[in-house]
């Protein structure tokens, strides 16, 4: 598998389990309909955490290109590759909320609220401010790339040379566990997007696929949920590189 293949499947499975927790918890008439959002946030956690077992040992499993620009602003991966990485990120995350819409096809054409529909598929503020918003995008996304620098740093040794940085060579479970405690702590406002990914390609599906009482796809927020979390990976970048310094 190369490692661009690799970024493509583990950001589909990690957004088709993703968003696959948002329809089950919210669609009408399913299995987990008003489960909460410990339900989703633990299954949040575990979506990024089979994505990374998934493409750890091809590409680093980035699964988000705010981690692979952190990664590259740092100087621990080349530019050269990030065009592919996040192009495959950018369609793993569409190819992924499409299987979800496909899996639950009945459920969204029973289901009646427009706002829940677009939920499934995308972030929204609980209070709609932007700026405020922006912020906690930009915080969220800070803790998630600062703390991935410290779990590791630089490229790990192996047997057959040096291993790709990202989120694979960390190990799946911690990363698990940062997703899992900022979305239980940092969450609450926007609905921790951290990902152009998660947010900007499922909103695109959403804005595609015939869905009854669907609504729109709120493109005056979508910018907040690729940009903020893009500006939270150069800051957590721009301070790694200072403390190196």
């Amino acid at each position: 598998m190369t490692p661009v293949l690799a970024e493509f499947i583990g950001t589909a499975v990690m957004l088709l389990l993703g968003t696959g927790v948002c329809a089950n918890v919210s669609l009408a008439r399913t299995k987990g309909n008003g489960a909460g959002w410990i339900v989703v946030i633990v299954t949040w956690a575990m979506a990024v955490f089979t994505g990374v077992v998934i493409a750890g040992p091809y590409s680093g499993a980035h699964l988000n290109p705010s981690v692979t620009l952190a990664f590259a602003a740092t100087g621990q991966f080349p530019w050269s590759d990030v065009p592919g990485y996040v192009l495959a990120q950018m369609l793993g995350g569409a190819a992924g909320a499409l299987a979800t819409w496909l899996f639950y096809r009945p459920h969204f054409d029973l289901e009646e609220n427009p706002d829940t529909i677009r939920g499934v598929f995308c972030t929204a503020p609980a209070v709609r401010n932007p700026a405020s918003n922006l912020l906690s995008e930009i915080i969220a996304t800070f803790v998630l790339i600062f703390t991935i620098f410290y779990i590791t740093e630089g490229h790990l040794s192996s047997t057959e040379g040096n291993v790709p940085i990202g989120l694979g060579s960390v190990g799946a479970l911690p990363v698990a566990l940062v997703i899992l405690v900022i979305g239980g702590a940092l969450g609450g406002t926007t609905g921790y997007s951290l990902n152009p990914a998660r947010d900007l390609s499922p909103r695109i599906v959403h804005a595609l696929v015939p869905i009854r009482h669907k609504g729109g796809s709120d493109w005056r927020y979508a910018w907040i949920a690729s940009v903020g979390p893009l500006l939270g990976a150069l800051l957590a970048a721009g301070v790694q590189v200072m403390i190196r310094s």
